[in-house]
């Protein structure tokens, strides 16, 4: 099978690509340093011939609710037509838990690219997942002044990156299947806890403040309208687990 993989380079693409390969499928990345583009459909229809299946797993680091769903929803659409064009028969997307309820920055872009998805011409398969264990150092990069970091106050329900790379491919060899079961990890946990064993393990000097968020994603994430529900597929690996085997980062 040939699979092309839209952020094929990013947190979740990278583990895509490799489980992909090691499965024995040939493996197509769509990424600029390829000469692809997706806001701007820029070799998108040459980079799908022949492919199977086209897999998002794309994203930008942006908190703007226009930027996002600017971005989610015209990469979506001009990856979706030169999907229709070139033939692909699979689309599979990667989204996020709880993204109806949080109707502002990066959750209306996927609910939007969500949209555009299941709206599209090409038969689709979708994947939520909770976020992944490395949210922790890229919330404390943004969040980060000297020797301070305001993290929001936020349950959340880490989950290994390889691990729904794991779950996309096996999606991706399967028939389109509309949505699938969320994906979260094994516990509840709260951001700044996770920060602050981050900050211990780094070896760093940097006070954690846990602070209220306002607005519908602050409210989201304090009430753990982000977690998935009981019915969700749990995963292996705990947060504790992934810092301990990951190379120290900037934090």
């Amino acid at each position: 099978m040939k699979i092309a993989v839209a952020g094929g380079t990013g947190t979740v693409g990278r583990h895509v690509v490799r489980i992909a390969r090691e499965r024995g499928h040939e493996v197509v990345s769509l990424s600029r340093a390829e000469g692809v583009d997706l806001v701007k459909g820029k070799g998108l229809y040459e980079a799908l011939q022949n492919v199977d299946v086209a897999m998002d797993v794309s994203g930008i680091r942006e908190l703007s609710t226009k930027k996002n769903v600017d971005f989610f929803t015209t990469g979506t659409q001009n990856l979706l037509a030169a999907e229709k064009k070139a033939g692909v028969t699979h689309h599979v997307l990667l989204s996020t838990v709880g993204i109806e309820k949080a109707p502002s920055s990066i959750y209306a872009g996927k609910r939007a690219q969500e949209e555009a998805v299941i709206h599209g011409d090409v038969p689709w398969t979708i994947l939520r997942s909770t976020q992944f264990h490395e949210f922790v150092p890229m919330t404390l990069g943004y969040t980060s002044a000297g020797p301070l970091a305001m993290v929001p106050r936020m349950l959340l329900q880490p989950v290994a990156a390889a691990e729904v790379a794991e779950a996309l491919v096996d999606a991706a060899e399967a028939r389109p299947r509309g949505r699938l079961t969320d994906l979260g990890g094994p516990g509840k946990e709260l951001l700044a806890n996770l920060a602050r064993a981050y900050v211990r393990n780094t070896g760093k000097r940097k006070l954690v403040v846990q602070v209220p968020v306002p607005g519908p994603v602050g409210k989201a994430m304090r009430k753990g309208y982000l977690l998935p529900g009981p019915a969700a597929a749990v995963g292996r690996q705990t947060f504790h687990q992934w810092l301990h085997a990951t190379p120290s980062q900037p934090g």
